[in-house]
């Protein structure tokens, strides 16, 4: 593999959240019953005709403008030709050679390297229907709701030259969309999806090589398998003195490998031509600087604030501006609780995003609120409760949004600081082991946490830590 070098172009499509379809006033809503959310315009019936969302391009340009895009304020609607069951008119309201947005890019960070990729184009489309095969039925079904939802499709230049650079992209540019909140990022839903185009090339060539388009990857680490095993692929077919075929290909989660599914088509084989039923989309500035003002904080920006105002490292910053959610909830933290922000950041990283991963939350539907999270951080300061137990409590508050002083007041965690009470624990439990205490006093200073253990055992986890160890150093010195 250090011959050859992998480069990659990735489309991707993301679903808008509109509460209407693109061209007509069907529901989007995902999860309806079969052919539902449909009508006579996006089933295809002959006659009708297209009335353009206009939330949609207001969405796309939103997108161009944060990604640094010039937009386009004309742009032109095309009919892209192929023939799927799932596709009823025959044809796939895209846009081809006047896209709303061209030329912008995406800054990544792999490895401690910094790299920009590139952006060919974003353009406004509809969503196909959906296939549904059922071996039960020996049938197979076509769901027509997903049929003209609004679609992104964003393209990049072919700068990424591994897997783990392609992931690090999608990771950026699916934040960039959140914090518009013009799209889920649901993957398991389709809404954020991709096709990576794949080739390899000896290093110092110029000419591409042959690309594969790998098709439909919807999760992070599907995608980086697939990518990995397809450039094993290629070098395997040139290494063997074959040639790697343009395709299309699918990913096989289960064995971990991709295989055909059809030959790649060009461009002229969609047929193209301006969509007779649509006029071109013509902007007023006017309404693009609005729109630029309306724009967030995006991720990068909040990164780099984050580390200034709050010393984050890059790691944690990254951790958690990756979700909008999750950064707001930090920030309420902060600004709620007194101390160091960096025990915030310990507690969000440590804590918070595990119990949302695991559980399936997200942060903003955590009842444990920010102003709560740095009660609670309180009480472990001033030593109401240790670390141990607030960490021990902490998913119980996240599910149940209690006061932490009143929770921990009425399940009787409040800790021992006492001196007389922890002291007759700290006598017994030297009494109790000679030959560890011998041999603390011999040099195995790591002792230490044999006798604290002990002596939680015997305060049910409730003795102030700080306290014991006081004790243990006079009584053992």
């Amino acid at each position: 593999m250090s011959r050859y070098e992998t480069v990659i172009g990735l489309e991707v499509h993301a679903q808008l959240k509109t509460e209407s379809k693109i061209f007509c006033s069907c529901s989007t809503k995902f999860g309806n019953e079969p052919n539902e959310n449909v009508c006579a315009v996006c089933s295809g019936m002959p006659g009708v005709l297209p009335v353009l969302n206009e939330k949609v391009a207001e969405y796309a340009t939103k997108a161009g403008l944060a990604t640094d895009c010039e937009i386009n304020l004309k742009s032109v609607f095309a009919r892209k030709n192929y023939f799927y069951p799932d596709l009823p008119k025959g044809y796939q309201i895209s846009q081809f050679e006047l896209p709303i947005c061209e030329h912008g890019h995406v800054d990544i960070e792999v490895d401690g390297e910094k790299k920009r990729v590139g952006l060919t184009r974003i353009h406004m489309e509809e969503d196909a229907g959906k296939n549904i095969h059922s071996a039960a039925d020996n049938a197979s079904f076509v769901d027509l709701n997903r049929t003209g939802v609004p679609l992104i499709e964003i393209v990049s230049e072919p700068d990424m030259r591994s897997a783990e650079e392609a992931v690090a992209y999608l990771k950026e540019l699916r934040s960039v969309l959140l914090y518009l909140g013009i799209c889920d990022g649901n993957m398991e839903e389709g809404s954020f999806r991709c096709d990576a185009n794949v080739s390899i090339r000896p290093y110092g060539q110029e000419e591409f090589g042959t690309r594969a388009e790998l098709k439909n990857l919807n999760s992070f680490k599907h995608i980086q398998k697939a990518i990995e095993y397809e450039v094993e692929r290629q070098i395997d077919l040139v290494e063997d003195g074959d040639k790697v075929i343009q395709e299309t290909r699918l990913y096989n989660v289960d064995k971990g490998t991709t295989h055909s599914m059809r030959g790649k088509e060009e461009a002229h084989d969609y047929r193209y031509f301006p969509d007779p039923d649509l006029v071109p989309l013509v902007l007023d500035q006017a309404w693009v600087d609005k729109w630029k003002s309306e724009l967030p904080e995006l991720p990068a920006a909040k990164r780099e604030r984050f580390m200034a105002e709050y010393t984050l490292a890059d790691y944690d910053a990254a951790l958690i501006t990756n979700d909008l959610a999750v950064a707001d909830y930090f920030e309420a933290a902060v600004k709620a609780y007194a101390g160091d922000p960096k025990k915030v950041t310990n507690w969000v990283v440590g804590e918070l995003l595990p119990f949302c991963h695991e559980s399936g939350a997200e942060a903003c539907g955590v009842k444990l609120t920010p102003e709560k999270l740095a009660g609670l951080l309180a009480l472990v300061d001033d030593g109401t409760i240790s670390v141990k137990i607030g960490k021990d409590i902490f998913r119980d508050l996240c599910a149940s949004g209690d006061d932490p002083a009143e929770y921990v007041k009425a399940k009787g965690l409040v800790q021992v600081s006492d001196t007389s009470e922890l002291e007759a624990m700290v006598d017994q439990v030297i009494a109790d082991n000679p030959s560890e205490v011998e041999a603390f006093k011999g040099g195995k200073k790591k002792l230490m946490g044999f006798f604290m253990g002990q002596v939680m055992r015997l305060s049910k986890g409730q003795a102030n830590p700080g306290v014991v160890t006081q004790l243990f150093n006079k009584k053992l010195s």
